[in-house]
């Protein structure tokens, strides 16, 4: 299978994901997983210019995403899968797509969200998918950077 990692970071591609993920997984191709972001040009043009040079970027609606994997399109490549929130990921994951392990980095601060790490975020919705996924067998961390030791992101919810 091509899927080398899959994130969640609400910033999408960005310092963190653009050099030191992408570098250290060795990753050939990234893919942003958003039905919004997939129709918004000026949002991909911005993603366009922080992908690292020799990296390919699809960004991709959520079932031509589910449909390109499953079709074995990236089959020769390295694939790094991010997605704003967790939903998009549970779509994958229903539609097919063999998902192991999400490492949960960045969801941003809002007034209706609750603080689960310093730089981890949730509303109720997202709890509930988190919970969705890990009884469908998904694996979660939460490690920021690769240099951090990856935790049970399971364990820091139920806190």
């Amino acid at each position: 299978m091509s899927i080398i990692g899959v994130r969640i970071d609400g910033r999408l591609i960005h310092g963190q994901v653009a050099n030191l993920w992408t570098t250290k997984l060795n990753i050939t191709r990234i893919m942003v997983v958003d039905d919004e972001v997939a129709q918004n040009d000026i949002e991909k043009s911005g993603l366009k210019l922080a992908t690292p040079a020799g990296v390919k970027l699809s960004v991709l609606p959520i079932e031509k995403a589910a449909n390109n994997i499953l079709a074995g399109k990236y089959d020769s490549q390295r694939l790094l899968i991010i997605a704003r929130k967790p939903d998009r990921l549970l779509k994958l994951v229903e539609l097919g797509v063999p998902i192991e392990e999400i490492n949960v980095g960045n969801m941003s601060q809002t007034d209706e969200t609750r603080s689960i790490t310093k730089s981890i975020n949730v509303v109720d919705q997202d709890v509930e998918v988190f919970n969705q996924l890990h009884a469908k067998g998904v694996r979660l961390i939460a490690q920021m950077v690769p240099s951090d030791k990856a935790e049970d992101f399971m364990n820091l919810l139920a806190k």
